[in-house]
Parts: structure tokens; C-alpha cells; sequence
């Protein structure tokens, strides 16, 4: 990812005393502050209404004609004006299988509060949705069942935080809900920061340019009918390549808050004041 300047639209940012805000371009959607010391640590946190999908609306078609969800959410991802993404690496990859419990006790399914244990090496490791839950019987949700059922169900999109030891829904509520509901474990598409590494950026740069050879070759010769086919190959081939590449998870990034302590004190009052205990301490 290269052209983005940070800080992003969808971004972390942090005051005194254990202070956190989840924010969307101008909208708080996340507040939370951390109670304790060392590696032993009580999140509470309270979310507001207003979180928008960097992914346009799936459709029933889409699914059913089983969509390739990695690539074209990647390429949605990058297209998105709210979303986490920054200049540097990024891995999308799918995530078809969790820890016990992940989807269970540890899936949030209070709104708007919370509270979650952190630990140092690990801690709470769950999945954290950032708007109200639907109900298994909600009209959109039955209709994701029958996918569930079906098994044409689109994947939830989490984004992995590193200092949560755990993930954000940033799209697939429902459909996350939908999959529950019918036995199974939501199947993710998964986003996270990775490590600037000389060593990727050589291996990478090595098979780009085989790749570029063979793309050469390809245009060189008379057209024909398979030509697309072969392009679209090649491409997919080379996108594979470079996902086959090892990565090592970046620490999560986050940004002083603007207006400091002063500024999430004001907001905490605004939302709910009696989920933070000493706001202006």
C-alpha cells in the first residue's frame, strides 16, 4: 500500500492515563480506558452508533456465484475511503479456522459496553463488533442463513489489533450472526499490518520481475483466444506467489488524540459517563 499518508480515516488514538479512541474520520465510535498496571489490565469501553463498512453491499448473486471474498476484498480495501489502511505492508488472508472460544465467550455481543481483560503475551483474543448485533431472526439474517446453509456465505472482514490481542468487525455483522445461528463458525477474510522486512521487499522484488518477464512473453506473441484466460492466470499466480510470502505481524499503530485527556473526558461525559469511573482525574 503506497499513496496513503497517515494517520488513516479509520485509526486508534490514545491520551493520558489509559485513555482510548476508535475513530472514523470526525466520528468517536469506540471509548475506552484501561484500569491497571503492568501486564494485568481491565479495558471498559463504550461504542457509539456510526461505524460505516469500507466494503460496498454484498449481494446474494455475488455469493452465490462464489467470489473469490480474499482478492476482492483487498481490492475493495484499497479503494475504500474508511478504512484502516496507510502507507506500507498489509496482509488480507483468509482465516477459516479459530481458537476455541473465540466465536463463543469471547465474542461481544453486549451493546454499546464491555469490558475486556488484556494481558501482557496474551490476553483476551476475541472478536469485538463495532455496531449492534442483529437478531438470528432479523429479516437480513435469515437470508444469510440460507446461505449459511448453503455454503455460499461471504466472509466476515476482521481487522487484527495487536494490542487487544484480538479483532474488529469491520464488515459482516450479520453474516457473522447468520453463521451462529446455524452451527458454524463464521469464516473470516482478515486484515493486519505487517513488518517492513529487506528480505521480503528482495524476494518480492525478484518475482515481480519474473512475473513481468513472462507477461512479456505472453504480449508478444500473436493474439488468440486464451490470451485473458492466460493473463488473468498469470496474474493470480503472481498475486499467490507474493501472499506465499512469510510475514511478521506489525504492532497495531495508534496517534496522540487531539486535545488530549481534556478532549476524550468530553466525549466520555457525552456517551456515558458512568462506564469510566474518574473521567477527569
Amino acid at each position: 500500500m503506497s499513496g496513503r499518508s497517515a494517520p488513516p480515516p479509520l485509526r486508534f488514538e490514545t491520551a493520558d492515563a489509559g485513555r482510548l479512541l476508535l475513530r472514523q474520520g470526525e466520528r468517536p465510535l469506540l471509548l475506552g480506558r484501561a484500569d491497571g498496571t503492568g501486564c494485568c489490565k481491565d479495558l471498559a469501553m463504550h461504542r457509539l452508533d456510526g461505524h460505516r463498512s469500507p466494503l460496498p453491499p454484498l449481494r446474494s448473486g455475488a455469493m452465490r456465484d462464489r467470489t473469490d471474498w480474499t482478492h476482492q476484498y483487498a481490492r475493495w480495501l484499497e479503494e475504500a475511503e474508511d478504512s484502516p489502511l496507510y502507507d506500507g505492508r498489509w496482509l488480507v488472508s483468509r482465516r477459516a479456522s479459530f481458537a476455541p472460544g473465540i466465536w463463543t465467550e469471547d465474542f461481544v455481543r453486549d451493546w454499546p459496553g464491555g469490558s475486556l481483560e488484556l494481558y501482557c503475551g496474551g490476553g483476551w483474543h476475541g472478536v469485538l463488533p463495532l455496531r449492534r448485533l442483529s437478531a438470528p431472526d432479523a429479516p437480513r439474517v435469515k437470508a444469510y442463513r440460507k446461505h449459511a446453509r448453503d455454503g455460499t456465505l461471504a466472509p466476515v472482514l476482521l481487522w487484527w489489533v495487536t494490542f487487544l490481542d484480538g479483532w474488529l468487525i469491520l464488515d459482516g455483522h450479520d453474516r457473522a450472526v447468520a453463521a451462529l445461528a446455524e452451527g458454524a463458525e463464521p469464516v473470516g477474510v482478515e486484515l493486519r499490518k505487517v513488518a517492513d522486512e529487506e528480505r521480503w521487499r528482495r524476494e518480492a522484488d525478484e518475482i515481480t520481475a519474473a512475473h513481468e518477464q513472462r507477461m512479456e512473453r505472453l504480449d508478444s506473441r500473436a493474439p488468440h483466444p486464451n490470451l485473458m484466460h492466460q493473463r488473468v492466470a498469470l496474474e493470480r499466480g503472481h498475486a499467490d506467489a507474493l501472499a506465499s510470502l512469510p510475514y511478521d505481524t506489525s504492532p497495531t499503530d495508534s496517534w496522540s488524540l487531539p486535545g488530549g485527556a481534556p478532549a476524550w473526558d468530553d466525549l466520555a461525559v457525552g456517551a456515558k459517563p458512568q462506564m469510566f469511573q474518574c473521567p477527569r482525574d
